[in-house]
């Protein structure tokens, strides 16, 4: 635990292969968030970010002065420029760029470059934005195929890629 009066520079768990270090000074990130990783799609927190309680930020680019809300979801690819604003459980997908500046409303969607923001009711024009940034392809390596093909594949590469981090450890305010 830091020194009274000081803020702990890492309130979470650290999954994943960070690209640098993994948290720019001043930076805060509240319990029972995550920060994941992979060697594809390194996640890297630039100074002065403040990333909520249940947030979710897997394989991201997020530069400095962001504010990510709790329970927000920031996918892999996805770059929050300065200043941006990511609310309470509004999403950012994959491959997606938030301007420096905008802001992502409470439950909204933010999908493409540059990012279309989007209220969660619009789900024609979320999936025409969504589907060419091929989920299956950039986070799994697959291509789209029925369910009962790509689910068992999924979860096998899934599992044996999580089962790579059970030495994974919360960084204490050295880290």
């Amino acid at each position: 635990m830091p020194p009274a009066g000081r803020a702990p520079r890492w309130a979470s768990r650290q999954c994943g292969k960070p690209s640098g270090r993994p948290l720019g000074a001043h930076s805060i990130v509240m319990e029972h968030a995550v920060l994941r990783g992979t060697a594809r799609h390194p996640c890297s927190v630039g100074e002065h970010v403040l990333i909520g309680p249940h947030s979710h930020l897997a394989g991201c680019t997020v530069e400095r002065d962001v504010f990510v809300a709790t329970g927000a979801a920031v996918f892999n690819g996805a770059t929050l420029e300065a200043g941006s604003e990511i609310r309470i459980h509004a999403v950012v997908h994959l491959k997606t760029r938030v301007a420096a500046g905008a802001t992502v409303p409470i439950g909204w969607i933010a999908v493409g470059d540059p990012a279309e923001i989007l209220l969660p009711d619009q789900h024609e024009r979320i999936w025409q934005l969504q589907k060419p940034l091929d989920f299956p392809g950039t986070v799994f390596g697959l291509e789209r195929l029925p369910p009962e093909r790509f689910m068992p594949e999924m979860t096998r590469r899934y599992g044996n890629s999580l089962g790579r981090h059970a030495d994974d450890h919360a960084l204490d305010d050295a880290g």
